[in-house]
């Protein structure tokens, strides 16, 4: 029983999913990839890697096989929840000031985006292997055959693959190995016309016959990747992707009336959402009124705390101390509460300001099996095609995880010679009486971790339904004054906030997808529906 004797089914909406085989969502073709894999008798981790490998081929935009990485939290039957950092490291080259900046402190000619000192070590490929060898039951060679048919026989171009091609048709045609793959016979790829990249076939291939990817970092293609980074200037060597790994490590954890939420640790964005959440727990938020224009403000401020520490305090915990543990205590939560409560009070902002450096980009998937595993997983490239470069004859599009880094020396999160970047995926599974019953995460970039204290604050805090949580309405900031509204907030709220003194503009929050699963009904929901 959940608390306030609501179960499982009646709190997070009534279950329309079969549970046998089990679900995945978040990527169409990965999807399907996934499904398959559990009518076959793969679990929820076997699933989402091939769903995440099919990804990689298809939403190369979003995210790759040479992406700069992600994170997962994998929730077991048994109420266990582990998680896997994959996120990109920088060079051992990489220092501080690498990074020409001009009199505003933005990079001068982009060159943290864009280029091949855009781009770190890779880590997506490591960390799907970290999850097999750990968790899965199936081994990659099987899984990593939907991914092969669709880079070798292709697939048509989407809407949005179309547009982002033109976007960087410029920076492609400066990267040879990018001109070639994306901009055939000069032109860029139109909508509807059939994309193969059968380099990176034949290089998931080799690794399919060798049932490992060790060959992408201590073999013939580390080789290869390296001599591409060191012919067009860039910083990752032979040793650098050698000394890559992918790490379990222990998610973060809080617990608000009865659910315990996991979230990814740093260098990923969990911290945040469970400071704002923690926060929140403090106020008794959930004990106000949806619709009162002050449980709003409260939560803004929330919100605004947390990013201020987020963009002053946070960066690899493996570089400095971090106040980790601090962030989430429960004294420092109502500390910041009782600073929310006096800016309420006063009808005010607490002061806060933002960097100003925006982040866009990944792919969100999340998987259920019938024996009760649940599994969040996020990748990225970063923004569209990350560094917008490509390894000649791997057809390997690389990400731009020297882009999360601060470019400013003296920083926490400023480039260091193998750290890994502050990132904003927040994949996390929420466990009630030893079992998980709700996996979900976003993607949308900078606005992930605000996107998921929306859905989470109601759902947890205020026991609303998955469904419901979902459609209330969601906001965004970054800790200024300027406070992004999507559909759904009505006037007077939006004129008590202009009247605080925040600057309200308009947009869309991250979009997020979820699986909740009703374990005495064996059945599952889904947002969206």
């Amino acid at each position: 029983m959940l608390h306030g004797g609501t179960d499982v089914a009646e709190t997070f909406g009534a279950a329309n999913t079969p549970e046998a085989p089990g679900l995945v969502i978040g990527h169409p073709q990965g999807a399907a990839a996934g499904i398959q894999v559990l009518a076959n008798g793969g679990n929820a981790v076997d699933a989402i890697v091939a769903a995440a490998l099919v990804a990689g081929v298809v939403a190369v935009p979003a995210c790759g096989i040479g992406g700069y990485g992600g994170h997962a939290v994998i929730g077991l039957p048994g109420g266990k929840v582990s998680a896997i950092d994959f996120n990109s490291t920088a060079p051992a080259a990489a220092r501080e000031d690498m990074y020409p900046l001009d009199a505003s402190g933005r990079v001068r000619g982009r060159i943290n985006q864009h280029g091949w000192l855009a781009a770190g070590v890779p880590g997506t490929l490591a960390g799907l292997q970290l999850a097999i060898d750990r968790f899965g039951t199936r081994r990659l060679e099987r899984l990593i055959e939907p991914a092969i048919r669709l880079a070798r026989d292709g697939f048509a171009v989407e809407a949005g693959f179309a547009r982002a091609t033109r976007n960087a048709a410029e920076q492609f045609a400066r990267d040879p190995g990018s001109a070639r793959l994306f901009l055939p016979a000069g032109r860029v790829l139109a909508e509807g016309e059939t994309f193969r990249n059968p380099d990176l076939a034949a290089m998931l291939e080799r690794l399919a016959k060798d049932n490992s990817v060790a060959a992408f970092y201590r073999g013939r293609f580390a080789d290869q990747v390296a001599r591409e980074f060191k012919k067009h200037g860039g910083l990752v060597t032979r040793d650098d992707l050698a000394a890559y790994k992918a790490r379990e490590v222990a998610p973060l954890s809080l617990t608000w009336r009865g659910h315990t939420i996991h979230t990814a640790p740093l260098t990923a964005g969990g911290l945040s959402v469970l400071q704002i959440l923690a926060t929140l727990r403090a106020l008794d938020w959930e004990k106000m009124d949806a619709a009162d224009p002050h449980a709003t403000h409260a939560r803004v401020e929330a919100m605004r705390v947390a990013w201020h520490d987020r963009l002053a305090l946070l960066g690899d915990p493996d570089a400095g101390d971090l106040p980790v543990d601090r962030l989430v205590s429960a004294g420092y939560a109502e500390q910041s509460a009782e600073r929310v409560r006096k800016a309420v009070r006063d009808g005010q902002m607490i002061p806060g300001a933002s960097d100003d450096r925006t982040a866009g980009g990944t792919v969100h998937l999340t998987a259920a099996d019938k024996t009760g595993m649940m599994v969040a997983l996020t990748l990225t490239h970063g923004e569209a095609f990350g560094a917008q470069v490509t390894v000649e004859g791997l057809g390997l599009v690389l990400g731009h995880g020297m882009s999360r880094f601060d470019p400013r020396p003296g920083y926490p999160n400023s480039p260091r010679p193998g750290c890994r970047p502050l990132n904003n995926m927040c994949p996390s599974v929420i466990v009630r009486d030893g079992r998980p019953v709700v996996a979900l995460g976003a993607h949308g970039g900078r606005r992930i971790p605000n996107t998921l204290v929306d859905v989470l604050a109601p759902l947890i805090g205020r026991c609303a339904s998955l469904a419901d949580a979902y459609a209330a309405p969601r906001l965004h900031t970054e800790g200024a004054a300027t406070l992004q509204l999507a559909k759904g907030w009505n006037d007077a709220q939006v004129d008590y906030l202009k009247r605080v003194g925040y600057t309200i503009t308009t947009g869309r929050g991250a979009s997020l997808n979820a699986i909740a699963r009703d374990v005495e009904a064996g059945t599952f929901s889904r947002v969206p529906a």
